[in-house]
């Protein structure tokens, strides 16, 4: 049962939750650690909260999850985990999370200051999206996208670091980006097979997507380069040679795609970066080039 409890929280997408950190290493403060604990804290917070939204989801989709050739497996749809339970892991994720925040809260006032506020936030729009907004196309995915952008608010928050509209914005159309490559997967088993991973996906078809997800690529690497060329950012940071940064950006954007519409595994983007040796080679040089550019 203990191993089916652990497949439930889905700790694996706990990565995405590193997305917290970022305001600490753009704000130059990665290696203090009056700034690096309480962001430690945001993070744990928001992968507890994640696992509590990930249980209730797994209930939600249960039925729709028995027809997947892939979902099946899940806990909850295999009958590993009763629903009941689910349920209970869902509040008790929940719980821990609130009382955490609270925890550092009695540290620090900085912060309680809107961090509760982002967490009950986070936290109710996935009920919302889990129980509802999921069915609707576009939305759907916009909601997946602002989950992303209330990360960075956290670490934000967390640390006391104002946030640049660029960060806000590149994060909100990376996450769209990859939500959409998502939304792909699902339209591919449905046109193979007949099955409907969610009602939303019949609003989707190749056609659109493969023009969305072309867009918004173009729409980020251009995006991304004029941050790297702003005067204002290369001021701050005292560096004009940030746009060498762009090359990583640029081969793992179009990595991306290559595994979208070429080799059709798109289905996970934790996948892609924990087993696709390029993407992390990608990740690994521009935030190796990036440090050395801030810190040193």
């Amino acid at each position: 049962m203990s191993k089916h409890i652990i497949k439930l929280m889905r700790p694996q997408q706990w990565l995405k939750n590193t997305f917290v950190f970022m305001p600490l290493f753009f704000g130059r403060h990665a290696t203090e650690w009056s700034y690096v604990w309480p962001c430690l804290l945001a993070c744990l917070a928001f992968c507890l909260a994640a696992s509590g939204v990930y249980c209730l989801n797994d209930v939600c989709d249960a039925e729709a999850d028995r027809q997947h050739p892939v979902k099946c497996r899940r806990p909850v749809a295999s009958g590993a985990v009763s629903r009941r339970m689910a349920y209970a892991m869902m509040a008790v994720m929940w719980m821990a999370a609130l009382a955490l925040v609270g925890l550092g809260c009695l540290y620090s006032d900085d912060i309680g200051k809107g961090l509760s506020a982002t967490l009950l936030l986070y936290i109710a729009m996935n009920v919302a999206y889990c129980v509802w907004l999921k069915q609707i196309a576009l939305l759907d995915v916009f909601i997946i996208s602002t989950g992303f952008v209330l990360r960075i608010v956290a670490g934000g928050l967390a640390t006391g670091i104002a946030l640049s509209h660029w960060i806000v914005l590149i994060t909100f159309l990376l996450a769209l980006f990859l939500a959409l490559a998502k939304r792909r997967d699902d339209v591919v088993i449905y046109e193979t097979s007949g099955i409907k991973a969610r009602k939303s996906v019949e609003r989707y078809n190749m056609d659109f997507l493969r023009s969305a997800i072309g867009v918004l690529a173009s729409v980020i690497i251009m995006c991304y380069m004029l941050y790297t060329v702003s005067d204002d950012v290369t001021e701050r940071i005292g560096n004009h040679y940030l746009y060498a940064t762009s090359f990583f950006v640029l081969a793992g954007i179009l990595r991306y795609m290559q595994l979208t519409l070429v080799d059709q595994q798109s289905g996970s983007p934790t996948k892609a970066l924990l087993h696709d040796h390029f993407i992390q080679a990608c990740v690994g040089g521009w935030i190796a080039t990036f440090a050395v550019i801030l810190y040193l």
